[in-house]
């Protein structure tokens, strides 16, 4: 009986171990249209910053591969509108890098009605890496902590493949949106995650694919993401020199605080990328609910539900601040997503002497482009 029941055990274990190796791609049929929403200023010698909004679905990132045909996609159709050219500045919103650690996982993590239940699946699929990454994992959200430290070798390796090729591809400068990693460096031209705290941070590439400077690191994340990541303050905002002008990289509502605009100020910027995100679709024109960070900048007098979120973003992260800083433009890029339960709203903007404009209403990926 003992033997009998050991090679239940045996057998049962070959048979999770078989399934938890296998990682089919499913087949599906991605929709690569974009539009060219928005075009303000006239083309010269000055350069462009281009905001890519796309439209995201759980499918997309079941590989790198496949986001960056989309992605590709859509950049080939600028080229087609005459709105790239080796001063163009492409900006991606905030996490589109993040959801990578979703990348080559089982079909039932796509599947999943539920981001907790696709967790869940990925854990179940991966048994001996998240014991090992429960262990040292940190928070209180530990199998978030765990999954992403799991996955940071992979995700540093596609985020960088990703989007420094499309730099590289089609010669231009790339603000990468944003990916969480552990504690990540860029070390002879390769981002490497370390071991330390999780970070939401921005990497921006030059027009021969390789990175520009050092991750950018969220200094003001909202308290949602602080249940899992670390604050990036002490961690000097850098200014990078690209062929368009000096280009100052500020993520989701770091740009609402007069400090880190001072700090770029300091150091000569001309031009701003600001990868966003929103939570929730149909947020937009909702009331305002307020600050959702742990400090709230001290020059802000605004009460909660006083204005919309789509005039919050156009008065606190662009409007007055960036005419303050002298710079020629900014961009803000959001993304329109569902991936899994997880909703993302928002309509890029473009800021400069000349006024803002926002992306239009509606669906479907969106280019809006600054001439400068």
């Amino acid at each position: 009986m003992r033997k009998l029941i050991f090679l239940i055990l045996i057998t049962l274990f070959a048979a999770y171990a078989g399934w938890a190796e296998r990682r089919p791609v499913g087949h599906y049929l991605s929709d690569l249209r974009s539009q060219v929403s928005v075009v303000q200023g006239q083309p010269g010698e000055r350069g462009n910053l281009l905001a890519v909004q796309p439209e995201l679905f759980t499918p997309d990132y079941q590989s790198a591969e496949r986001l960056q045909l989309k992605f590709h996609a859509y950049l080939e159709n600028a080229r087609r509108q005459g709105l790239l050219n080796e001063r163009t500045v492409v900006v991606f919103p905030e996490h589109v890098g993040t959801w990578l650690v979703a990348s080559g996982e089982k079909p039932e993590v796509y599947a999943a009605a539920d981001w907790p239940t696709a967790m869940d699946w990925m854990a179940a699929s991966n048994p001996l890496k998240v014991a090992r990454g429960w262990i040292t994992a940190r928070g209180d959200q530990r199998l978030t902590d765990t999954l992403f430290r799991m996955k940071a070798v992979d995700m540093a390796h596609d985020y960088q493949t990703l989007f420094g090729g499309l730099a590289h591809d089609f010669k231009v400068t790339v603000v990468a949106g944003s990916i969480v990693l552990p504690d990540p460096e860029v070390e002879d031209g390769e981002l490497r995650p370390g071991t330390g705290q999780l970070y939401n941070v921005s990497l921006t590439f030059g027009p021969d694919g390789r990175p520009l400077g050092q991750p950018q690191r969220k200094v003001f994340p909202t308290r949602h993401e602080l249940s899992y990541l670390n604050n990036g303050r002490g961690e000097r905002l850098q200014v990078l020199d690209t062929p368009a002008g000096r280009l100052g990289v500020l993520i989701g509502t770091d740009s609402w605080y007069p400090d880190t605009y001072a700090t770029l100020v300091e150091q000569g910027v001309e031009l701003l990328a600001i990868p966003a995100a929103l939570n929730q679709s149909g947020r937009w024109q909702q009331p305002w609910p307020g600050f959702d960070a742990e400090l709230v900048p001290g020059d802000v007098r605004l009460a909660p539900n006083s204005l919309s979120n789509a005039e919050a973003w156009q008065r606190l992260a662009v409007g007055e601040r960036l005419l303050a800083s002298g710079a020629r433009g900014a961009a803000v890029a959001f993304a329109h997503s569902r991936l899994w339960n997880v909703t993302e709203d928002g309509q890029s903007l473009l800021g400069s002497s000349q006024g803002m404009r926002q992306a239009n209403p509606g669906g479907g990926a969106q280019l809006v482009n600054l001439w400068l």
